[in-house]
């Protein structure tokens, strides 16, 4: 685990080289869940960019080998901006 000054220097250092971007994504615990309950140990998370352009994250279960169980690959969560919650640290709407 890391602290919210350090997570928060994180973000500040990815908005000020992509102004504009996408500052996160949400997935919900229950897509999170089926990731999960596939038997997997643990989940992989690949960055890549969506057809327009814009960063996408792709998750994916990892097995106990510590191979990727590509039966449930998630990704499109909901982007930040619009849905970032309240403003705090790590969204920079402060």
């Amino acid at each position: 685990m890391i602290s919210v000054a350090e997570a928060s220097a994180f973000t500040l250092n990815f908005r000020n080289i992509n102004p504009g971007a996408r500052r996160g994504l949400f997935f919900g615990s229950d897509k999170l869940n089926e990731l999960l309950a596939a038997g997997v140990i643990g989940i992989r998370i690949y960055y890549g960019i969506d057809n327009t352009g814009a960063p996408e994250l792709v998750l994916v279960g990892v097995a106990a080998n510590g191979d990727d169980v590509l039966k449930h690959i998630l990704d499109r969560g909901i982007p930040c901006p619009n849905q970032c919650g309240a403003a705090n640290a790590l969204n920079g709407l402060t």
